[in-house]
């Protein structure tokens, strides 16, 4: 799994946006944070992800219903190949609420 390569700047980050969405803060916060187009890569990932694990699709029918390319595809499909089979089955019981 892909952790930050300055911990303690990442996990600064981590906490700052975890406080922000126990305040209510989440998604002004969000905004700071990025850029419109950093909050619409990070939305095609979910999807990307979202569209993956339901395992209905092949990646280059991902690819074409999300108008995106190959390689945005193979990279959401290695990231869910590195992380925990557990944490996975959150994911999918979580985006299916």
């Amino acid at each position: 799994m892909y952790i930050s390569k300055d911990l303690a700047t990442w996990q600064t980050l981590l906490d700052f946006v975890e406080r922000a969405s126990h305040e209510g803060k989440l998604s002004e916060t969000l905004t700071l944070l990025l850029t419109p187009d950093e909050r619409d890569t990070l939305s095609l990932r979910l999807q990307i992800i979202t569209k993956l694990l339901e395992k209905n699709a092949s990646q280059r029918e991902i690819q074409q219903e999300l108008k995106t390319s190959v390689a945005t595809i193979t990279r959401g499909s290695n990231m869910i190949k590195s992380m925990p089979p557990e944490f996975l089955e959150w994911v999918r019981e979580t985006l299916r609420k």
